[in-house]
C-alpha cells in the first residue's frame, strides 16, 4: 500500500479500486479507525478476511471488496460489530463456512448486500433473519440449498432488489401473505425450484419491472395475473417445464413489456391471437416449444420489435411480407419449423438487419435480387427448397461473416463478387447444383476460415491461392455488438451476442458431420471440395495452411502425386484424398501429422510403400489404403511379395469408371487388329493347302444343307 497510509488516523474515505495492488491487507490499517468508506475491488488482495485488520474498523459504512482473492467467511461475523455498515459488496470471491455462531446477532442493518463467487456455502446465512431495512440482495452462484426463503420478503419490506441466481434452492415458490409493494426486480433463475408459478403472482408481485425464474423445473400453465404487472419491463421464464399458451391478459396487460422470453418449454397452440398490446415489445423469444399456425398478423403492431426466435417449433404457412416494414428488426431466427413459399421481396428493406436464419424448412423459389442488407452478419438459408443462381445478392454485405446456403436446389456460378464480403470467415455451400469454376477471388479473403463446396459441380483447378485463418475471430471484448447509432439514422444497433445466436454450422470431419457453433465454431478451419469434378495436380501451396484442421478433395479427377507440403498441416485432424487419379508414393513424412485421426488415399494409382506404423498411422487400417494395387507394405500386402498384380478395383466415383492402369481404348484396338489378324492367317492357309480348302468349303456346305433341312422340318411340322 502506500508509503505513509497507516498515518491517516483521521481519515473517511479510501477509495483504491483498479490500481493493481496485491499482497495481504497491511496490519496497520485498523489504525484509520475514522474510515467510512472502503473500496478496495479489483486488485489483487488475499488472505482470510476473518484474521485482517477490517475486524476493528468499526466506524465503516459502506465496504467494497470484489475481485480479489479473498477468503471470506459466509457469515460475516468479523464484521458483527461493524453497527454503522450499511453497504457490504463481495463479488467474484471464495467463500467458506463458519461455525460456533448460531447465538451471534450482527449490530448492524444493511441496505445493500451483494455476494457471489464460489463456495459450497449451504443454507441462507442466519444473520439475514435480523435484517429488516435491506432494499438490494444478491446472493448468487454460491450453491445455497433449502427452500425459496419467503421470509426475506415479509422482513425487508422496501427490498426492491432481491436476486438469487445459480443457487441450489429447491422446492416451489411461495409468496408473501400481503402485496409486496417495492419489490422491483426478482431473479431466482439457475435453480432446482419447482411446481407451479403462483396463480397470484401478479397481485402479490405487483411492482415488478423484472422477473427471471429462467431455467428451473416449473411446471403448469402460465398465470394470467402476470398481465396485472403494468409495469413489467422483462419476463423469462424458458428453460422449464410450462404448457399450454400465452395468456391473452398478459399480451393484453403488460403494456410495458420489451423483452419476452418464454423459449424451451411445451408451450403450444397459436402464439398470439389477434388481440395484442405489446407496443414496446424488442425482443421475442419463443423457440423450443411447440407453437403452430402461422405467424400473427399482430405481431405487426409492435413497432420496435428487434429480434425475433421462432425457431424449433411447428410453424407453418408463408413468411409474411409485413416483415419487411420493421425498420428496426435485426434478428430473424426461424429454422426447423414448416414454413414454406418464397422469401418476400419485402425483406430487402429491412436495411439494419443483422441475424437471418431459416434454414430447415420448406423455403422455395429463388433469392430476391435485392436482398444484402448492409450490416447483416449471418446467414442461413440451409436445408430448403431454394433454387436459382447467386447473382448480386449479398455483393453489398460488407459485414457478412457466415453464408451458409447448403442442401439447397441452387445453380449457376459462384459470383466473382464474392470477394467484397471482407469479413467473410464461413462459406458453407455444399449439395447445390453449382457450376462453373472455384473463383480466384476467394483467395482475396483475408479472414476466410471454413470453406464447404462439396457436393456439387464445380470443374476445373483447385486454386493455388486459397488462403484460411485459423486466428480467434472474436475475443471477450469484441464478440458484443454495441449499442451505437447507425451514421444518418435514427436507428441504434442493439447489444448481440454474435456467437450464441441461429443455428449451428454443420460441417463434415471424420467421416461425420459435426456441428460447430458459438465460441467453437471459432476454432475451427477446413477445406472441403470433395464430390465435384476438379482436375489437376493439388497445389503444393495447401501444405502451407499449418492450422486448418480438415481437408477433404475426395471423389475428384486430381492427378500428379501427394504434395509433401502436406507433412505442414500439423493441426489437421482428417485427410480424404481417396477416389481420384493420383500417382506416385505417400510422403513418409506424413507420419509427423500428429493430430491425424482420419485419414484415406483410397481408390487411386498410388505405388511404392506405405507410411511407417507409427504414431497416428498405427491407428488405420487397410481401407484408407485400398484400391491402390501397387502399394505395399502394412496394412495392405508385404513388399516382398511376387505375385503378379490384381486388376484394378472399380470405385464408385460420382458415376464414373475407374480405368486403374488399362487404358480401355488401347485395349479394343488390339482386340480388333487380333480378330482381324486371325482371319488373314486362315485365308492364306486355305489358299496355299487345297486339300484344307476342299475340306473347309466341304463342312461349310454340309452345314448350310442341314441347317436348311433343319429349318424346313420343323416349320413344316408347325
Amino acid at each position: 500500500m502506500f508509503p505513509g497510509l497507516c498515518e491517516l488516523t483521521h481519515l473517511e474515505v479510501l477509495d483504491v479500486r483498479d490500481t493493481y495492488l496485491g499482497g495481504a491487507l497491511p496490519s496497520c490499517l485498523s489504525n484509520l479507525t475514522s474510515l467510512r468508506n472502503l473500496r478496495l475491488s479489483s486488485n489483487k488482495f488475499f488472505g482470510d478476511i476473518a484474521l485482517s485488520p477490517l475486524n476493528k474498523l468499526t466506524s465503516l459504512q459502506y465496504l467494497s471488496l470484489s475481485g480479489n482473492h479473498f477468503r471470506i467467511p459466509f457469515s460475516l461475523q468479523p464484521f458483527y460489530n461493524h453497527s454503522k455498515l450499511k453497504h457490504i459488496s463481495v463479488e467474484n470471491s471464495e467463500f467458506y463456512r463458519d461455525t460456533n455462531i448460531e447465538s451471534l446477532e450482527p449490530t448492524f442493518q444493511l441496505n445493500t448486500l451483494v455476494l457471489s463467487g464460489c463456495g459450497d456455502c449451504g443454507a441462507i446465512p442466519n444473520f439475514l433473519y435480523s435484517q429488516h431495512n435491506l432494499e438490494q440482495l444478491h446472493l448468487e452462484h454460491l450453491n445455497l440449498t433449502g427452500e425459496f426463503p419467503i421470509w426475506l420478503l415479509e422482513n425487508n419490506t422496501r427490498l426492491k432488489t432481491l436476486s438469487l441466481v445459480n443457487n441450489s434452492l429447491s422446492g416451489p415458490i411461495e409468496l408473501p401473505a400481503h402485496s409486496h409493494m417495492s419489490l422491483e426486480y426478482l431473479d431466482i433463475s439457475k435453480n432446482f425450484l419447482d411446481g407451479h408459478i403462483p396463480m397470484e403472482i401478479g397481485a402479490s408481485l405487483p411492482s415488478l419491472l423484472e422477473l427471471d425464474i429462467s431455467e428451473n423445473s416449473l411446471t403448469g400453465s402460465i398465470p394470467p395475473s402476470i398481465g396485472d404487472m403494468e409495469l413489467l419491463y422483462s419476463l423469462d421464464l424458458s428453460h422449464n417445464n410450462l404448457s399450454g399458451g400465452i395468456p391473452e391478459k398478459l399480451t393484453m396487460g403488460c403494456l410495458s413489456l420489451s423483452f419476452l422470453i418464454l423459449s424451451n418449454n411445451n408451450l403450444q397452440g397459436q402464439i398470439f391471437s389477434e388481440k395484442l398490446s405489446l407496443f414496446q415489445l424488442k425482443e421475442l423469444q419463443l423457440n423450443g416449444n411447440h407453437f403452430s399456425g402461422s405467424i400473427p398478423k399482430s405481431l405487426s403492431n409492435c413497432p420496435y420489435l428487434f429480434s425475433i426466435d421462432f425457431s424449433n417449433n411447428n410453424l407453418s404457412g408463408r413468411i409474411p411480407s409485413w416483415m419487411g416494414n420493421m425498420s428496426y428488426l435485426q434478428e430473424i431466427i426461424m429454422f426447423n419449423n414448416g414454413l414454406e413459399g418464397p422469401i418476400p421481396i419485402d425483406f430487402c428493406r429491412v436495411q439494419f438487419l443483422l441475424i437471418l436464419d431459416l434454414s430447415n424448412n420448406n423455403i422455395s423459389g429463388s433469392l430476391p435480387s435485392c436482398f444484402g442488407p448492409r450490416h447483416i452478419i449471418h446467414v442461413h438459408l440451409s436445408k430448403n427448397r431454394l433454387e436459382g443462381s447467386l447473382t448480386t445478392q449479398f455483393c453489398k454485405s460488407s459485414s457478412l461473416v457466415t453464408l451458409d446456403l447448403s442442401d439447397n436446389q441452387l445453380n449457376g456460378n459462384i459470383p466473382d463478387c464474392i470477394n467484397m464480403l471482407s469479413e467473410l470467415s464461413y462459406l458453407i455451400l455444399k449439395n447445390n447444383n453449382l457450376e462453373g469454376k472455384i473463383p480466384f477471388q476467394l483467395c482475396k479473403l483475408q479472414k476466410l476460415s471454413l470453406i464447404d463446396l462439396s457436393q456439387n459441380h464445380l470443374r476445373g483447378r483447385i486454386p493455388s491461392c486459397l488462403n484460411l485463418t485459423t486466428d480467434e475471430l472474436y475475443n471477450d471484448d469484441n464478440n458484443r455488438i454495441a449499442s451505437a447509432p447507425v451514421a444518418g439514422t435514427t436507428f441504434f444497433l442493439y447489444f448481440v451476442d454474435i456467437l450464441s445466436l441461429g443455428e449451428p454450422v454443420h460441417f463434415t470431419t471424420k467421416n461425420m458431420a459435426y456441428s460447430y457453433k458459438g465460441r467453437l465454431l471459432t476454432y475451427m478451419s477446413g477445406i472441403d471440395l470433395s464430390c465435384n469434378k476438379l482436375i489437376g495436380e493439388i497445389p503444393y501451396e495447401i501444405g502451407h495452411l499449418s492450422k486448418i484442421h480438415v481437408l477433404n478433395l475426395s471423389h475428384n479427377f486430381l492427378v500428379g502425386g501427394i504434395p509433401s507440403t502436406f507433412s505442414n498441416l500439423t493441426q489437421v485432424e482428417s485427410l480424404d484424398l481417396s477416389y481420384n487419379n493420383l500417382t506416385g508414393k505417400i510422403p513418409p513424412e506424413l507420419v509427423e501429422l500428429c493430430f491425424l485421426s482420419t485419414f484415406s488415399v483410397a481408390y487411386n494409382n498410388l505405388s511404392g510403400k506405405t507410411p511407417a506404423r507409427i504414431r497416428q498411422f498405427a491407428t488405420f487400417d487397410r481401407r484408407s489404403y485400398e484400391g491402390n494395387p501397387l502399394l505395399c507394405g502394412e496394412p495392405v500386402k508385404s513388399c516382398s511379395s511376387t505375385s503378379p498384380p490384381p486388376m484394378i478395383q472399380e470405385g464408385p466415383t460420382q458415376g464414373r469408371e475407374d480405368d486403374g492402369l488399362i487404358n480401355m481404348g488401347v485395349f479394343y484396338v488390339s482386340l480388333i487388329v487380333s480378330y482381324i489378324m486371325v482371319l488373314i492367317t486362315i485365308a492364306a492357309v486355305l489358299y496355299i493347302n487345297p486339300y484344307w480348302r476342299r475340306a473347309w468349303f466341304y463342312y461349310t456346305e454340309m452345314c448350310f444343307i442341314s441347317s436348311y433341312y433343319f429349318m424346313v422340318d420343323h416349320l413344316s411340322k408347325s
